[in-house]
């Protein structure tokens, strides 16, 4: 993990997030509506991925590259391809069937190298304040262990994760409570519970 420089906009933003500690509805994680039931699947590659790229005995067509933010990679003899959000095996489909304009019987692998981390700010009653890079899939006691944990002031069953509402346009974002003691023990939906982009972790 990571700890990268709060920007100063993102800390006058987000440092008002705490006033509001007696104001604004909040959904306990446990009354959280249940998300739909995920079919595990293979990776979906992201901007900011590491890929590699294998044809096999044609090591000028080969390469190692990152995800750009258009969701683009760049290739010999192919220059830029579409690679988010579809699998390494979906990609190397995609290559095989290009480079058949240049080889007979194109063999492509596409390995996933590094993820992009995701910066979570965690704000409030922590030993260090900051923005975080932690692995994705990460959880709220992840990333307050990433801040150094809670002071001696925090309220260890007022810990929040702020989540943008996406769903509908200019909704105010989901203030979603957490109990320091439940995350421990691992009861209730707290401990499986997957922080996302945009997701700000406060402790009052």
């Amino acid at each position: 993990m990571r700890r990268t420089p709060l920007v100063v906009l993102l800390v006058a933003v987000l440092g008002s997030l705490p006033a509001c500690k007696s104001v604004g509805e909040y959904v306990w994680v446990d009354d959280l509506p249940p998300s739909p039931r995920q079919v595990e699947s293979e990776y979906v590659i992201s901007s900011g991925d590491i890929i590699s790229v294998r044809v096999w005995g044609q090591e000028a067509m080969s390469a190692r590259t990152r995800v750009r933010t258009d969701g683009k990679i760049s290739l010999p003899f192919l220059n830029d391809v579409e690679a988010v959000g579809v699998s390494p095996t979906v990609l190397a489909k995609r290559l095989q069937a290009r480079l058949k304009e240049f080889l007979a019987n194109p063999v492509v692998t596409v390995s996933l190298e590094e993820r992009k981390l995701l910066p979570v700010p965690v704000l409030g009653e922590v030993t260090r304040k900051g923005t975080y890079d932690l692995e994705p899939g990460s959880g709220v006691l992840q990333a307050l262990a990433a801040a150094g944990g809670m002071t001696e002031y925090a309220s260890r069953n007022r810990i929040f994760v702020i989540r943008p509402n996406t769903a509908v346009e200019g909704a105010p974002a989901m203030r979603i409570r957490f109990d320091y003691d439940q995350l421990t023990r691992a009861t209730g939906r707290g401990p499986g519970f997957r922080l996302q982009p945009g997701d700000v972790v406060v402790v009052e």
